[in-house]
């Protein structure tokens, strides 16, 4: 029996069990440290918090930190990494990833995706709904490319940035570190590290 850990009992994590359980995961069991006044994520127990995942981690033939804020992904990501955890990938039946692509482990593909042939993406990192990423594409680690994004080709994205709801991205840009792209923005430049741009075309707002 495979058996999944989900660090992180929102919704973020509701769709990561979903995934996980139709790609082929026999069960998920929820760890929050909102436990025990978090006892229930959807249809699924939430079991323990994090100091109780770590004294598991040998029930689990995988774990992936399910949060949805890029920097807390990352910083528990590495949590689970130095303290042995199996720490995994999961991707919807949907997705469409090119065998020329790579994917770092704890990282999520949801459904609709498409990542075509020659690119990258980092470890924890969410390719969310519907989003598609062309080819030559850099993403790094605890990267979130939301639900209907699209990034064109040669595009790099910086740690722990987030690519918003309906954006989409020219050929050839770079995106900055811990960077945020706001819903709907078209970006035709490049975009610093630490800011936030939206619009179109997209304009830094701070």
């Amino acid at each position: 029996m495979k058996q999944l850990a989900l660090l992180g009992a929102g919704g973020h994590g509701k769709v990561v069990a979903d995934i996980a359980l139709v790609s082929g995961w026999d069960g998920v069991s929820f760890f929050d440290d909102a436990w025990p006044e978090r006892s229930q994520n959807g249809p699924w127990a939430v079991v323990g918090n994090g100091a109780m995942l770590t004294a598991r981690l040998r029930e689990f033939q995988g774990v992936i930190v399910s949060i949805g804020d890029c920097a807390i992904r990352w910083s528990k990501h590495l949590e689970i990494r130095a303290t042995g955890g199996e720490l995994v990938s999961v991707v919807h039946p949907s997705a469409t990833i090119s065998r020329y692509a790579s994917l770092g482990v704890g990282s999520v593909v949801m459904a609709g995706v498409v990542v075509n042939v020659d690119t990258h993406i980092g470890q924890a990192a969410i390719i969310n709904t519907g989003a598609t990423i062309d080819h030559d594409c850099w993403l790094a680690d605890g990267v979130h490319i939301c639900p209907g994004a699209h990034l064109s080709g040669n595009i790099r994205v910086g740690h722990y940035s987030t690519v918003g709801v309906g954006v989409a991205v020219k050929q050839g840009i770079t995106i900055g570190n811990q960077a945020t792209i706001g819903a709907g923005a078209v970006v035709v430049n490049h975009v610093d590290d630490g800011v936030i741009v939206v619009g179109n075309p997209a304009r830094k707002l701070r």
